[in-house]
């Protein structure tokens, strides 16, 4: 079949309305496209059929993960390039495409399907998730849905995140900082924002491998309950913690946080915990991060927030992110957040927006998978490789467009004589150790 890509690079345009930005290159070996753009390579003719049975992004998602399509050139430039295409035409009906009612658009379609070749959808690559069954965030479904995300094996972790092994935003004082340094210095603000001293109870949710419980302890003389629903991150953290000698201060459970009885606590974190809890919970999450906190204690919600949507019943989880990376991760505004948490009773004292730290994160992340990438590869798969490569890199570029955000929220359970315990000047957040 000679010369496919100059044939689908003039099918896009009839298709979309307008040029794509990027060359192509096709399984023919023939290529087309503006000169000197990155070039977006298509494999085998499976990615097209992909693209036909599931229009959008999860069609190209797969034929990615799969291997049939890739990328030449900047990723995070290719992707800025495709997302006024793919991600940002809308979802209302007078933006869909209807091939059926066009002449013009039937008939390149009819073209994209003699190039695709006759057979039936391709399966979905092994890693997407399947079909979930049961209601949504159940203490099954949840613990099923972390298990999903976190149980890829501590070695791979261990590749992407570095020796932190912290997996959220890190805090970066300067943009010519470490990794390492940036995620030390972000677990310090926490500490000092909750105002931990000697022998507080800190309950740390979704403990991860152990790094918040560590720092706590080590630096601030905390005792810390740390849960998770991941054996592995658990079996991780307590190994972590026994080397240190932290194991008289530091409990790991693998516990949901609905089955937490043991309060009250002196202050509670929740770092990158809440996008899992969804929104027909988290009233509920709040009501018991409350309850376990003694009066005067004080929480710090660490959470991705994404834009208000003008109608927020419209708003559904993105399609990729729910199949190969969060399953039934939700984001909520910022405000509806604070709301929440106000509705349970506690006093919102700080807010601090630090959207663009997690982009500088992410491309780190980014950048040590693609130093480490035979080893990712033989730790997990090739496809799981490439779901984490495009999940980090798309997500950097929506926190640097202001997509999405992250905030840290203190909260405190403030008695009702008013006495919060807060300093006047509390962004000076005391002294580091």
């Amino acid at each position: 079949m000679a010369d496919a890509a100059t044939r689908l690079t003039a099918l896009a345009g009839e298709l979309l309305g307008e040029d794509l930005p990027v060359r192509i290159r096709a399984w023919d070996g023939s290529e087309a496209g503006p000169p000197g753009a990155p070039v977006v390579v298509l494999r085998h003719r499976r990615a097209l059929r992909r693209l036909l049975w599931k229009p959008g992004e999860l069609g190209l998602v797969r034929a990615w993960v799969a291997g049939e399509l890739d990328i030449e050139g900047d990723l995070y430039l290719t992707l800025d390039l495709m997302a006024g295409l793919i991600w940002d035409r809308g979802a209302e009906p007078k933006d869909a495409v209807h091939p059926v009612r066009d002449p013009r658009l039937r008939a390149a379609a009819r073209e994209l399907l003699r190039l695709a070749g006759p057979l039936p959808p391709p399966a979905p690559p092994a890693e997407e998730l399947r079909r979930r069954t049961g209601r949504l965030h159940t203490r099954r479904r949840d613990k099923q849905a972390v298990s999903h995300h976190y149980d890829v094996g501590n070695a791979f972790y261990e590749l992407v995140l570095g020796p932190s092994m912290v997996y959220s935003c890190a805090y970066w004082e300067s943009p010519d900082a470490t990794l390492e340094e940036a995620q030390r210095d972000k677990l310090e603000l926490i500490c000092r924002k909750l105002g931990l001293g000697e022998g507080d109870r800190l309950l740390d949710v979704g403990c991860g491998w152990g790094s918040m419980a560590l720092h706590a302890a080590r630096h601030h003389g905390a005792h810390v309950v740390g849960i998770t629903l991941s054996a592995e991150q658990a079996a991780y953290a307590r190994k972590r913690i026994a080397e240190e000698g932290l194991a008289d201060r530091i409990e790991i459970r693998v516990q949901d946080y609905r089955d937490v009885r043991d309060g009250p606590y002196d202050a509670i974190s929740s770092i990158g915990m809440a996008e899992h809890v969804g929104s027909v919970r988290y009233r509920e999450y709040a009501d018991d991060l409350y309850a376990l906190l003694k009066d005067g204690g004080r929480l710090l919600n660490h959470q991705i927030a994404r834009r208000p949507e003008g109608d927020e019943a419209a708003y559904h989880v993105d399609e990729f992110i729910d199949a190969y990376v969060f399953p039934d991760g939700e984001l909520a505004p910022l405000g509806r957040t604070l709301s929440t948490l106000e509705d349970a009773g506690f006093e919102a004292r700080d807010v601090e927006a630090i959207r663009e730290h997690y982009a500088l994160t992410l491309r780190q992340w980014v950048a040590n998978l693609e130093a480490g990438w035979e080893r990712a590869v033989r730790l997990t798969s090739p496809g799981r490789a490439r779901v984490w490569r495009l999940y980090m890199a798309a997500s950097a570029l929506s926190f640097e467009r202001n997509r999405i955000g992250v905030n840290q929220i203190l909260a405190v359970k403030t008695p009702e004589g008013g006495t919060s315990g807060m300093p006047l000047r509390a962004r000076r957040w005391g002294s580091a150790p």
